[in-house]
């Protein structure tokens, strides 16, 4: 499928979702209308998986024949339903009944059927408490198919959850259906709900152009990136992950430079949101082995995982990406002040978690690794707490490259953020600035970073190029020594070290004198010859003619 096949698809996925949902605000209808499309990924998924398992015995329709092939299968073969589906959870992990799939599913909603809203029900309970290993408990828990949102009545919510699921069949039947284009089309629908949901959005979703950003610095060789990308990122981790697209970013820049990903890890508080990153994992063709999400608080670290204090088995993650919540109020315990976290370089303000975030990523992050995370600029100047961490940070060495942002290209918040990227053992004992505070397209809501094509401006590519080679060009990125850091007191504010103010022009004095000499000339000259014509006419002078002595 091609990139404007693929747009299509997602834009006839959007204008499905945008005339369907009514009154219902976007990050509701967001639910109901993602988990639809997934629960169409897993059938098909699952069909061509049967399929392939019963080879010749699988069921023969006409084109006009509606039911799903299984259903007559099962119909037939009641003594060999036990062992296909152990098969099936061998192979695939997960089983669905053929009621439940998604072709019995759209054909009750094609038919009007007053059985879809108890079918569907019955479906989403069947995969989450049977169908799954237990890491998928709950997977569909958010979404109430009784809720007064759809319609008063059961009635009227049948009705509704008929329209959607017919329209969503039909605009999807002429595309392809494989895991990379139903993941693409759903990462297509998050940009779009995350948009409709404006401040909400920032519980879930990076923008792409900083997603991309994020994903090329961590997945560059952290010793010496201008060598190009690593061929390996044996675990990588997003401690505040919302939907996922992040890891998964990470994940398609490495497997497209012809690298691989050992297991992807992350970690949301919110249960929706938790959701929606596994359903996403799973829509891309990563296997429930390959990734681990968990649901809970980050800051009390409540992930037994991330909790293990032996050094041996502690997580150490080649990657470590986030976009945690800005400026978090907390509320830390005295215990937490001897968190293996934050031990060394003490608790961030009740004010904001910001460097609470960030020292629980750097924890975990390899000797090899890169970690890269977007904050406040409030973090690179603060004083008080977070001063005296960023001055550990920086004295140890850990501080590699900022990168200033331009203000309006989040969702959640209008204010400029940056990028802050850390290694754990880093070759530069200075640091890099980046100020790309100027550089992007200006839009009527949301700013953007230029992705143009040749000759045209390309602002991510331009950050990335210039932390690879870390290269310095006036105005916009310098190489900064520690001694001059520190005589600043560890203010990391990149206006201090990049300015992008223009320089005024040198006013050259003398030239300027000799010029209003001449033009005294040249007026007095033109005032006395004027005065000649009035003398003609025998009129009164202008005053101001120097008179003859």
């Amino acid at each position: 499928m091609t990139q404007e096949q693929l747009k299509d698809l997602g834009k006839t996925l959007w204008d499905i979702a945008d005339s369907l949902r009514g009154a219902m605000n976007a990050d509701d209808f967001r639910d109901y209308m993602l988990s639809f499309l997934f629960l169409r990924y897993l059938s098909d998924n699952y069909e061509t998986a049967a399929q392939k398992e019963l080879g010749r015995d699988y069921p023969s329709l006409t084109a006009d024949d509606k039911t799903a092939p299984l259903s007559l299968w099962y119909t037939d073969n009641s003594e060999d339903i036990c062992e296909f589906e152990k098969q099936m959870r061998r192979k695939l992990h997960y089983v669905i009944e053929p009621r439940h799939l998604w072709t019995s599913i759209a054909e009750l909603a094609r038919t009007q059927n007053s059985e879809l809203l108890q079918t569907l029900e019955a479906g989403f309970k069947y995969i989450e408490e049977q169908s799954f290993d237990s890491n998928f408990k709950g997977l569909f828990s958010e979404i109430n198919l009784n809720s007064e949102k759809l319609g008063k009545t059961p009635a009227e919510r049948n009705k509704k959850l008929c329209s959607i699921i017919q329209k969503i069949s039909e605009g999807i039947a002429g595309f392809s259906t494989d895991s990379d284009i139903l993941g693409d089309a759903y990462e297509y629908l998050i940009g779009e709900f995350a948009a409709g949901s404006g401040k909400k959005a920032g519980e879930f979703y990076t923008p792409q152009p900083i997603s991309t950003i994020l994903s090329e610095i961590v997945t560059l060789d952290s010793q010496e990136p201008k060598t190009g990308k690593k061929k390996k990122l044996n675990k990588v981790l997003d401690f505040a992950c919302g939907s996922g697209s992040l890891l998964l970013n990470v994940r398609k820049h490495i497997v497209d430079a012809g690298g691989s990903v050992g297991k992807i890890y992350g970690q949301e508080k919110n249960i929706t949101t938790f959701n929606l990153a596994r359903m996403n994992m799973l829509l891309h063709g990563v296997k429930d082995t390959e990734f681990d999400i968990h649901h809970g608080d980050t800051l009390l670290n409540d992930w037994d995982m991330l909790s293990e204090m032996n050094p041996a088995k502690k997580l150490k993650c080649d990657a470590v990406v986030a976009n945690p919540p800005f400026s978090y109020r907390w509320d830390p315990s005295e215990a937490q002040g001897e968190d293996f976290r934050f031990k060394s370089h003490g608790l961030a303000p009740k004010s904001a978690a910001d460097f609470a975030f960030l020292l629980h990523g750097f924890h975990f992050l390899s000797d090899e690794g890169t970690m890269a995370i977007i904050l406040p600029h409030g973090v690179l100047f603060r004083g008080g707490a977070e001063q005296r961490i960023r001055t550990k940070l920086l004295n140890d060495g850990h501080i590699d490259t900022v990168i200033g942002l331009p203000a309006n290209l989040f969702f959640s918040t209008g204010i400029p953020v940056c990028i802050i990227v850390l290694k754990k053992c880093k070759k530069y004992d200075d640091v890099l600035f980046i100020n790309a505070s100027e550089h992007y397209e200006k839009g009527k809501r949301q700013n953007t970073l230029r992705e143009g094509k040749g000759d045209e401006p390309n602002d991510i590519k331009k950050i990335v190029e210039t932390y690879q080679y870390r290269s310095e060009e006036e105005r916009y990125s310098r190489r900064v020594s520690m001694a001059e850091i520190e005589k600043n007191d560890f203010n990391l504010n990149i206006s201090r070290y990049v300015s992008t103010a223009k320089a005024e022009a040198k006013i050259d004095l003398q030239k300027i004198h000799k010029d209003l000499i001449g033009f005294e000339s040249d007026i007095q000259a033109a005032l006395k010859k004027h005065n000649l014509f009035l003398q003609e006419l025998k009129l009164p002078a202008l005053p101001g003619e120097e008179q003859p002595k």
